[in-house]
């Protein structure tokens, strides 16, 4: 270990033990060993077991947690442990940002292991046009949805079939954040001309977590002349969101009209048989001992809104597997869950129980809420149960829109964004559709008990 590393180390560890629970410390912080500091970048090895894990999960709170230490040009990167520790060498002809370390792909993140599902079926298809054709196929690709639903796994997937089949063309993937960091940097190292090379000079620009733009003016300008640089070059550009464009209010004008001119996809909670299948390739994937062939039954059941928390149940499963011997069945699933999502072992509701439970609570018929009146009260009704349906069931969009008498997806996705900003406006609404959500997770018995 480099000399300022054993001082530099333990101060960063204190700050990590802050920031995370003492559990998540020993379980995924602990095993880290600092390998090299190269000005502002640390190198941060992990085993392989929990390498991938740590980077998807906890590569924020280790830069929050660098820079409090570094200052806040630090930059961390997650490298495996006991295998070859160096920066991979700069690709031939470009010059990178001094103290920015260049792009590592994850190998898992591949087309061949990302599952499809009806939520996911179009940004799927749209990523792998645009690794085929880049520059041609879609440009901008828009991907937006929550986290955790595999988008930064669709730019890992076109980076790494890029390099495998792409005859030499270049491709970059950053965050938002790691791209303010960067610019930050070279703004103070007075090396901008470098920082534009950097991001400007590729074939493939994959930008992760775009959100993080709004309110950023100077690194927002600086993003805008990259995007129009590389645009006019026939260069492809992939962006992830956790929104929609227009949903982004606090962007300018003129970057929104740019991420609308092209492909804009959205990335949907997995059904049951989506889940169950990522859950299956995991087991396969990791070789997971499972006592019951049913026992990955419960996590699917429980966890719908999330594949990375579906993933990090599973890891979690093994790992008290792992402390205590005790084999992977049913009984230790649903106690592992327990411990996790108290109270979240409740049945599904359908579609048709939450149009009545909202037309109950809102004084109006079934037949209205799924009739084409428009009035005021009808149609909030109509906007509640849409919402409660999204989030409450694994219905797909268009299921959804049958149920409400025949209305197509973008009418539900119309309503549930209708829903979602008079909640978070309107203090009543948010208290209603509260209650709601607490009556619709009570178990049937203990509606029948009541």
């Amino acid at each position: 270990m480099q000399p300022q590393l054993e001082h530099i180390w333990p101060q960063i560890q204190a700050e990590l033990r802050r920031a995370v629970t003492d559990s998540t410390y020993h379980l995924w912080i602990a095993p880290l060993e600092p390998q090299r500091l190269d000005g502002d970048v640390l190198l941060v090895a992990a085993p392989e077991a929990i390498r991938s894990w740590v980077a998807d999960r906890f590569s924020r709170v280790l830069q929050t947690c660098a820079a409090a230490v570094l200052g806040p040009s630090a930059v961390v990167s997650v490298v495996p442990l006991g295998g070859d520790r160096r920066e991979p060498a700069s690709q031939p002809g470009r010059t990178g940002t001094p103290g920015v370390p260049d792009d590592v792909f994850n190998p898992k993140y591949t087309f061949d292991q990302f599952i499809i599902g009806d939520g996911n079926r179009l940004a799927h298809a749209a990523a792998l046009a645009v690794a085929e054709l880049p520059g041609q196929a879609y440009n901008p690709l828009f991907l937006y949805g929550p986290p955790g639903l595999g988008k930064t796994h669709l730019l890992h997937a076109v980076a790494n079939y890029v390099q495998e089949y792409g005859d030499g063309l270049t491709v970059r993937y950053t965050t938002i954040e790691a791209f303010t960091n960067h610019f930050l940097a070279a703004l103070n190292s007075r090396s901008v001309d470098a920082f534009k090379r950097r991001y400007r000079d590729t074939d493939i620009l994959l930008i992760d977590d775009v959100q993080f733009l709004e309110s950023k003016a100077k690194t927002e300008e600086e993003f805008f002349h990259t995007f129009n640089a590389l645009y006019e070059l026939g260069s492809q550009l992939v962006v992830t969101c956790d929104r929609m464009p227009r949903d982004m209010s606090a962007l300018a004008d003129r970057l929104r009209e740019r991420f609308e001119s092209g492909l804009v996809c959205d990335i949907r909670p997995p059904d049951m048989a989506t889940r169950m299948t990522i859950l299956r390739k995991r087991v396969q994937h990791d070789a997971i001992p499972l006592a019951e062939p049913d026992a990955i039954v419960p996590i699917a059941e429980r966890i719908t809104a999330n594949v990375r928390a579906l993933q990090g149940a599973l890891i979690r499963v093994v790992a008290f597997h792992s402390l205590t011997g005790r084999p992977i069945d049913r009984a230790l699933v649903t106690h592992v869950l327990d411990g996790l999502y108290p109270g979240a072992g409740r049945r599904a509701r359908t579609v048709e129980e939450i149009q009545q439970a909202t037309c109950d609570r809102l004084g109006i018929s079934p037949e209205a809420l799924c009739s084409p009146d428009r009035s005021a009260q009808v149609a909030w009704a109509r906007q509640v149960a849409m919402y409660l349906s999204r989030e409450l069931t694994d219905a797909t969009l268009p299921a959804i829109g049958q149920a409400f008498g025949g209305r197509n997806h973008t009418t539900v996705l119309h309503a549930c964004r209708r829903a979602s900003e008079r909640i978070a406006a309107d203090a009543e609404a948010s208290a209603l559709v509260r209650d709601l959500t607490e009556q619709l997770r009570t178990s049937p018995d203990d509606d029948r008990a009541s």
